[in-house]
């Protein structure tokens, strides 16, 4: 006879919806007073199976070649212009779903709302901005904190600590994207002021992808993205008409768009928020670590650059670390008193 399933940690039930053993949903019972700021645990906690890698590898491949792609447009055109390209491009995509246009909980569009502001709104604008005051490499090594700062937000909102090989694996996994990015750092620019935005931009990062985690269990990825990347329009394009009387038209900046809008913005992005709502915020966010080894192997192959030999380190503990990450989730939850003791 199996065992019975032990009943939900209550502190986590106005974040979540919760799965049964078999892994399908269940209606949350207090989905009418769930936080503004909320997540919850993976749909998926076991250790990642075949699909999970490939929605990795995929959104690790996109958003690797996404800088090449962000160089190009940037010949033409002002940082928030390429920004709202990208956004509107990238819902276009979405919209040609039908599952995309579904209707969702009202009581989730304000949740919507602030994933669209965190996630690429504000982001967007904060990276291109401090990259004027730090070198691209910093800015890149910063970005590899992600999900150690994703990591932080979820013991935040669940007031639970992750499993020991989370912890060692994204500990590793960090380790190998400053192994990494440490040849090209040494003598780099970095005022505070740029690092201060970034660490801001992370930190925004670090809550989008554990605020997506719930609103993908309760609605699936395309219908939550499509209205959070139109938030983010809103945001970004009052800057993109400031910038534009700066831009000029050419043909590859309007290609390198349309493969940054359709596949960076319009198919990456859904697939993240996919990919977490399985296995959770933190463990989905090991995504960021394995950017910098597709921008290495496409400097390899398309411009014909040289790896330094702890790049190359950095890249095998980018790896172990994903690995660890990637096995079984087992969180520490505090036992509730008995009855008795109350």
């Amino acid at each position: 006879m199996p065992e019975p399933t032990p009943p939900p940690d209550p502190r986590a039930l106005d974040a979540t919806i919760v799965p049964t053993p078999e892994g399908h949903p269940v209606a949350d019972p207090l989905a009418g007073r769930r936080r503004l700021l909320s997540t919850s645990a993976g749909s998926h906690q076991d250790a990642f199976e075949p699909v999970d890698w490939a929605i990795l590898s995929f959104t690790a491949l996109v958003w690797g070649s996404s800088f090449l792609f962000i160089d190009i447009g940037l010949d033409s055109f002002t940082p928030p212009v390429v920004a709202l390209a990208r956004l509107l491009l990238g819902a276009a995509t979405l919209a040609l779903f039908a599952r995309a246009r579904r209707s969702v909980d009202r009581g989730d569009l304000g949740r919507i709302a602030v994933l669209g502001v965190v996630w690429m709104g504000i982001p967007m604008l904060l990276f291109p901005l401090a990259q004027q005051h730090v070198d691209s490499s910093v800015a890149g090594m910063i970005n590899g904190a992600t999900p150690l700062f994703t990591t932080l937000v979820a013991v935040v909102l669940l007031r639970r600590l992750p499993g020991r090989w989370q912890v060692v694996g994204l500990a590793v996994g960090f380790l190998g994207v400053v192994a990494i990015g440490l040849p090209n750092v040494r003598g780099a620019d970095a005022s505070p002021f740029g690092v201060g935005l970034l660490l801001l931009a992370v930190l925004l990062y670090g809550f989008a992808f554990n605020l997506a985690v719930p609103l993908q269990q309760r609605h699936g990825a395309l219908p939550v993205l499509l209205r959070a990347q139109l938030v983010a329009v809103v945001v970004v394009a009052p800057f993109a008409l400031v910038g534009l009387s700066e831009s000029e038209w050419s043909w590859p900046g309007a290609g390198a768009m349309v493969a940054l809008g359709v596949l960076g913005t319009g198919l990456a992005f859904p697939a993240m928020t996919t990919l977490v709502g399985r296995v959770g915020g933190p463990r989905g966010s090991i995504a960021t670590y394995l950017v910098p080894v597709v921008a290495i192997v496409l400097g390899v192959v398309v411009r014909g650059e040289q790896v330094a030999t702890l790049a190359l380190g950095g890249v095998a503990l980018v790896i172990a670390g994903a690995w660890l990450t990637s096995r079984r989730q087992i969180t520490r939850v505090p036992t509730p008193p008995p009855r008795d003791a109350r």
